[in-house]
């Protein structure tokens, strides 16, 4: 299996350089040359395999033989070492929970994939490796605690002051060791961008070895598949169609369920879920995609006006807009619909969303026929207290995780939004 670059098919590359890399010399994020559909065999016997039987399975058909398997199958095992529940509302309705993991969030499953992948690439290396990370909320926490003390690697997280929980703060910036918090005077969009310039900059190419712990890197996207087909294997009734309602901010969820689709994954379709910063929902409607500056709102971790994977996305579709609208619909709400919909779940099924689940939640009642409905509950509602109804906040514990750091110093570099200083510090200081 070979990655090609989404801005010029014929540049292709091996899984290892695409995942050391990060992005294609041109810009271009990778793709598998190929994604094949399972035989219909393997979805009628999804029930007699595990989570971690089936993810295996779900990786080998998107890597190949870039990894042995063997090697393969230790990488899974380690990586899925908790529950993705889907658990039912009602009997159409289901939350996929995504957040069992070390830092309560779905990022967990990539981070943690992404992290023994380079691992078993760096062995016997001597030089140091860099990972670039911009993180809008989850992101970093689920970054850090994926690649602490992975030897001959070294974490650079960006993220917006002011911007994040103050609970996803302390899950980025208390690690310290090969963990480098950097509290950017922007927004994300903004770390994003320097994280990108990082990759092309000459000077910083020649001195470092850098990869991106963003949904940018293909081995952050792959496992992040692994969890649709988990939801599929939990499904009481799989006569009924089924859409998935995802919480969109970067666009890296959304397009790994496109990807398991395009396996065969009998998924009817997926719903956009965002914020205010709707510009897919907004090109769903009317084919037209125009990024915007970012807006702030309570579910800051899809706080993104410049989305990085609808590039995937336009790639698998051809970016034929009808293709596209036949698979994916957009909705979007704003914080005070936010916050009704967090609260009107609650009080009908006495079930606690977090304020980003909480739109895909309420996205579901767009879809009126019979089908099994569900929507991915990507974090722990407790990162996010301050934001939360005081009927709701009340029931919420707090779990050991959280309770071990809320003591730990907060340590992180402030610096600006200008890629220049971004350049210097990684220049003097790694």
């Amino acid at each position: 299996m070979l990655y090609y670059s989404t801005k010029n098919r014929n540049h292709k590359v091996s899984f290892k350089e695409a995942v050391l890399n990060s992005l294609a010399p041109d810009g271009g994020l990778y793709m598998p040359e190929h994604i094949d559909s399972f035989p219909q065999n393997f979805f009628q016997d999804i029930n007699n395999r595990s989570f971690q039987e089936n993810s295996y399975e779900v990786a080998k058909q998107l890597i190949g033989d870039n990894v042995p398997n063997n090697e393969l199958k230790h990488i899974v095992e380690e990586t899925i070492n908790f529950p993705a529940p889907l658990v039912y509302l009602d009997e159409y309705t289901a939350s996929l929970e995504l957040w069992h993991g070390e830092s309560l969030a779905f990022k967990d499953f990539g981070a943690r994939f992404m992290s023994r992948v380079m691992s078993y690439y760096l062995r016997g290396e001597n030089k140091e490796h860099i990972v670039l990370v911009a993180t809008s909320g989850d992101t970093g926490g689920a970054v850090a605690a994926g690649f602490y003390n992975t030897p001959g690697i070294k974490v650079v997280i960006l993220y917006p002051s002011g911007k994040v929980s103050d609970i996803q703060e302390k899950q980025l910036t208390t690690w310290g060791n090969n963990i480098i918090a950097l509290e950017i005077d922007g927004n994300f969009d903004d770390c994003q961008r320097m994280v990108k310039q990082a990759f092309t900059d000459k000077d910083l190419k020649e001195k470092h070895n850098m990869a991106s712990a963003n949904s940018i890197n293909i081995a952050r996207l792959i496992p992040q598949t692994f969890y649709y087909f988990e939801a599929y294997r939990q499904v009481t009734n799989k006569n009924l169609p089924i859409t998935i309602s995802v919480p969109s901010g970067n666009f890296g969820n959304l397009t790994a369920g496109l990807m398991s689709k395009k396996m065969g994954l009998p998924v009817q379709r997926f719903i956009a879920a965002t914020n205010a910063n709707n510009v897919v929902p907004k090109y769903l409607q009317s084919g037209v995609f125009s990024p915007k500056q970012t807006i702030p709102t309570i579910s800051n971790a899809m706080d993104v006006g410049l989305p990085s994977n609808f590039e995937r996305i336009m790639d698998m579709y051809g970016s034929t807009w009808n293709k596209i609208t036949t698979d994916i619909f957009g909705f979007w709400l704003n914080d005070e619909d936010n916050h009704k919909a967090m609260l009107q779940c609650y009080d009908k099924y006495n079930y606690i969303t977090d304020p980003h689940g909480a739109i895909a939640y309420q996205s579901l009642k767009t879809t009126l026929t019979p089908s099994t409905r569900i929507f991915l509950e990507t974090a722990h509602p407790c990162k996010f207290l301050p934001v939360i109804n005081d009927k709701i906040r009340s029931q919420i514990q707090l779990p050991e995780q959280i309770i071990n750091i809320q003591d730990k110093k907060k340590e992180s570099k402030q610096i600006s939004s200008n890629v220049q200083i971004f350049k210097q510090f990684l220049l003097d200081t790694l």
